[in-house]
């Protein structure tokens, strides 16, 4: 019998940079690369050719995008470009030419990339692949699983509900990157967290751009899942979610929430022991002066008062937040108040950036910029302030039982391994560091569940013995 020959499949390489939303857009395109039968790799070599997923949020982010396509062209020499940084123009606007002119920023710098697109732009890029890359499909070998290509480990994924955001921020350039909000149907999202569950999913993070604002464009119009009614609304998501994870022993974390009173009403759900009882509220500052000339959304002077009753509410919420310093006419006194903050609302974990002038920024036309030197010098002392808070908290832990998400156990854990509890988001907070396991029979794997009692801190991590 003659043996049947396959050619090879096209090969494409993929470069993910920026935020989990980004992330998710990646996810996205891999999946519809996978089902038309393309393999897809994380190396530009032996690749037919390559897609660059960028970030535009920072000048950091930038640079680090335009290195990457400029390192993508000189190994492979054809490369299509997608993401945030796509849809910006030279002189840091929003690029309305799609990026077919030398208006366009990675047009400008690099000429001789195949095509440019913005973020969320699946089918254009996949228009742009077949065009340069023509596909060759073979449904008997080309599967893809139900719930998609995912670019994290397989006990977690991120889950986006929205895109885009009503806010003007004047330090954010992000809706004349990505628009205006744009909530996915609530069917849909449920959908995909059900096909994530059953795909062995322990962990879904849920994300946007303004979680709490989810179906705040449609008015809050009711979808179906299953044959059921359920409102396009935040709380009616998460308690779906919660509900769909309990049978799975999975957790829900939530991502980017803005602190609007509506939010009060997800806390005694965490209580309940429904979804995780953590939120990453991203605050930016304290001072009502600062976060006025931000135009930051929500009650910022009342934050203090919204944190005590959460916690009233759920005393095990952990906080998570990312602040601003030497935001374009701070005064040390408004820098103080915000110290103050610190110590009183007692975030358990935050991050600080200094500003950073961002082209197309707003906030770069206000009065008062900061020589760099003084920014850095006040993330710092945030940042001191902030570990001192965190260590505080993370001392109180010790002598607790916690359930731990195993994230690495090598040797089946004979040597110990690393873990997470329901108080750390993957990559953006601390760790649980676990010791080799006292009985010789236990053992830890990645992505399952073990209970450990925590016996240290060792900097922002805790260190705990598992039972």
């Amino acid at each position: 019998m003659t043996a049947l020959m396959t050619q090879a499949p096209p090969r494409v390489g993929f470069v993910s940079l920026g935020c989990p939303k980004a992330l998710t857009d990646s996810e996205l395109i891999l999946t519809q690369l996978s089902a038309e039968g393309y393999e897809t790799s994380k190396t530009f070599e032996g690749a037919d050719l390559v897609i660059v997923n960028t970030c535009g949020f920072i000048d950091d982010a930038v640079k680090e995008s335009l290195d990457t396509i400029g390192e993508a062209l000189a190994a492979n020499g054809k490369v299509i470009v997608t993401g945030c940084l796509g849809s910006k123009a030279v002189d840091g606007s929003a690029d309305t030419s799609g990026g077919t002119t030398d208006q366009n920023l990675v047009r400008k710098m690099h000429p001789s990339v195949l095509a440019v697109t913005g973020p969320h732009a699946t089918q254009e890029v996949m228009d742009a692949v077949h065009l340069h890359l023509p596909k060759r499909h073979d449904p008997f070998i080309d599967l893809t699983p139900s719930f998609g290509i995912k670019l994290t480990p397989k006990h977690y994924a991120y889950l986006k509900i929205s895109e885009g955001c009503n806010h003007r921020c004047t330090f954010c350039i992000i809706p004349s990157m990505r628009g205006d909000l744009v909530s996915r149907p609530i069917g849909d999202v449920l959908k995909e967290a059900e096909a994530l569950f059953e795909g062995g999913v322990k962990e879904l993070l849920v994300i946007s751009q303004d979680t709490s604002a989810y179906g705040v464009d449609v008015k809050y119009r009711t979808g179906f899942f299953e044959g059921r009614p359920v409102k396009t609304r935040m709380l009616d998501l998460v308690a779906e979610l919660g509900q769909l994870a309990k049978p799975y022993g999975a957790w829900v974390r939530l991502h980017y929430v803005y602190p609007y009173p509506s939010v009060d009403a997800v806390v005694p759900l965490m209580a309940e022991g429904l979804v995780l009882p953590y939120l990453d509220v991203p605050l930016q500052h304290s001072h009502p002066d600062v976060l006025k000339r931000m135009k930051r959304p929500a009650s910022g002077e009342r934050n203090l008062e919204r944190l005590a009753a959460w916690r009233a509410a759920c005393p095990e919420i952990v906080i998570r937040s990312t602040f601003i310093a030497g935001f374009p006419g701070e005064t040390e006194e408004e820098f103080e108040h915000l110290l103050d903050f610190m110590r009183e609302a007692k975030i358990d974990r935050a991050g600080c950036f200094a500003y950073s002038d961002v082209t197309g920024a707003e906030a770069n036309k206000l009065e008062g910029m900061l020589p760099i030197a003084l920014r850095e010098e006040r993330r710092a002392r945030f940042m001191a302030v902030a570990e001192e808070v965190s260590s505080t908290k993370l001392q109180s832990r010790i002598g607790a039982t916690m359930q731990i998400l195993i994230d690495s156990a090598p040797a089946l854990g004979k040597k110990g391994g690393i873990g997470r509890s329901y108080a750390d988001a993957p990559e953006i907070d601390g760790v649980v560091k676990l010791l080799p396991p006292e009985k010789i029979s236990k053992q830890l794997k990645v992505g399952e569940f073990t209970r450990a009692r925590v016996v240290g801190v060792d900097g922002h991590d805790l260190v705990a013995a598992p039972i």
